[in-house]
């Protein structure tokens, strides 16, 4: 299990609104929602909780949900954080620059735009 059972909560419901968004239908009630490894979708896949493999070695490779979207070569990575503290904004830089080795590898391999989206409650 990842950091908390609240992050793992928040990050199924932000993985269930993606699902909705590419039009995969679920349950009317959102903390019935149990993400699938792997979901493919209208041109679309959606990881849960997965590495993502690369040819160099990328240790912060491991974003909570990875959006990869084929139609438009959009691959937008979400990582949540539950802080109890004012300093939300080290934790926005932190989550930015602790992706970045991984949005340049996966952009150099696949030739897609990839973003991370740090959500931080």
């Amino acid at each position: 299990m990842r950091e908390s059972t609240v992050n793992n909560d928040v990050a199924a419901y932000i993985h269930r609104t993606v699902c909705k968004h590419v039009g995969l239908q679920d349950t009317d009630k959102f903390y019935k929602h149990i993400p699938e490894r792997f979901i493919n979708v209208n041109g679309t896949t959606i990881m849960w909780d997965v590495s993502v493999i690369t040819d160099r070695t990328v240790l912060a490779n491991r974003p909570d949900i990875v959006l990869c979207d084929k139609r438009d070569k959009t691959y937008p990575l979400f990582d949540i954080a539950i802080r109890n503290d004012p300093n939300i904004n080290a934790k926005d830089t932190e989550k930015l620059s602790k992706y970045k080795d991984l949005e340049n590898e996966v952009s150099r391999m696949w030739k897609v735009r990839i973003k991370t989206v740090p959500v931080i409650i």
